[in-house]
């Protein structure tokens, strides 16, 4: 059984606030370890912007010395990083990796030369830079990291992967969507727009201030919706005062649910719309459309390369309030196109983002490397042999 040091320098596996880079890292994970790969956590260090913060480097000295002592015994290991880039080197896995002759992997990997140009941002750049270099293979799930990866990593050694989901996790429930419309006491014949996100200051939040004035400009014109909203966070007091201020009653936040839960989220909408200000993927978008849900989105970040604009839902220019209020106006007047988007939506993530078909490259990828590795390692013990006799 091939052992993997499995490390995630920018957040640990179980961090306290949910993200998309922790649900594609669990992802990630579970399909390696359901593979048979035997995984391990060498460390848990957070490593952002960690290179101005000296009181960690001594925890950078304790996990590297205690990876070498976990993947020492290891009779076939493989070194695999998620998500390293500028902000949180990887300072442990290439380390390791030359001190036990390994592979060493990243998934995700990030690469920006405008990066070098600022003194707050050089370091990371400089320790990110030599950590690509090194590893024998990188995987990118974004087209547009892929394209800067490859001004430093020959295309040998580089593998574009869509980001997936497990589609059977995010099927349409008609019993939930019955339940849950019935609890939250929507007017029949009323469209529920669907909005999902973590309540934390940034993008996230000026992303749902976003989506609730694009819902008041529609009740503005008499179009009847109704918004619910999930998530929680530090902003929640300021997004619900707004809320009912411009939507009245046709506005309700649940609170956050759990990712095992959300497919009865996305069941009981019939649009999912978030803007996702200069999101690099967005796994809601994923998940909603898996449920058979239309998108309404910006045109921007990562977001094109999950949902396929005027197919499966509608993209329209960052910060365009009448383009957003209008596709939404449009798909919520017409029940046909709904059904015809979400049945789109649901084929779309079934045949380009199943997480266990897009993976499956990720494991054929990790043997040939190994075996490789296995295979140089052993071709210099001869040639230290014949050498000694």
């Amino acid at each position: 059984m091939t052992t993997i040091g499995y490390y995630t320098p920018f957040k640990p596996l179980g961090f306290h606030l949910p993200s998309g880079d922790l649900t594609i890292a669990t992802g990630l994970r579970d399909f390696l370890e359901g593979g048979g790969y035997r995984i391990m956590h060498p460390s848990r260090l957070r490593a952002r912007w960690i290179f101005w913060k000296p009181w960690l480097w001594p925890i950078v000295v304790r996990d590297r010395l205690r990876a070498l002592r976990m993947l020492r015994h290891a009779r076939s290991g493989i070194w695999v990083t998620y998500h390293a880039y500028y902000k949180s080197p990887d300072l442990i896995g290439p380390w390791v990796c030359r001190r036990l002759a390994i592979p060493y992997i990243i998934f995700q990997g990030i690469y920006s030369t405008r990066r070098k140009k600022n003194i707050k941002t050089l370091a990371g750049y400089v320790l990110n830079r030599q950590a690509l270099m090194q590893a024998d293979h990188v995987f990118s799930n974004r087209k547009e990291d892929l394209l800067n990866l490859r001004r430093l990593i020959p295309d040998d050694r580089l593998t574009y992967i869509a980001p997936g989901i497990d589609p059977e996790q995010f099927t349409f429930d008609a019993g939930a969507r019955h339940e849950l419309r019935c609890s939250w006491k929507i007017p029949e014949n009323t469209p529920v727009v669907l909005s999902a996100a973590m309540f934390r200051p940034g993008v996230k939040t000026e992303g749902l201030i976003w989506t609730i004035k694009a819902c008041a400009e529609l009740c503005r014109q008499n179009r009847p919706v109704y918004l619910v909203i999930a998530g929680d966070g530090k902003e929640r007091k300021t997004l619900q005062s707004l809320a009912e201020s411009l939507l009245s009653e046709n506005v309700r936040f649940v609170g956050k649910i759990s990712r095992d839960r959300m497919y009865r989220f996305y069941s009981a909408g019939d649009v999912f719309a978030f803007p996702g200000i200069r999101e690099t993927l967005g796994m809601v978008y994923l998940e909603a459309q898996s449920c058979s849900l239309p998108v309404i989105a910006f045109h921007n970040g990562g977001i094109p390369e999950v949902v396929r604009d005027g197919i499966t839902g509608f993209l329209t220019p960052p910060f365009d309030l009448h383009a957003f209020t209008d596709v939404m106006a449009r798909i919520l007047d017409d029940e046909p196109l709904r059904r015809k988007m979400g049945e789109a939506a649901r084929r779309h993530v079934r045949r380009a983002h199943d997480i266990h078909r897009n993976y499956h490259q990720v494991d054929t990828i990790l043997q040939h490397v190994h075996a490789e590795h296995v295979l140089r390692t052993d071709d210099r013990g001869q040639m230290t042999q014949k050498r000694r006799l």
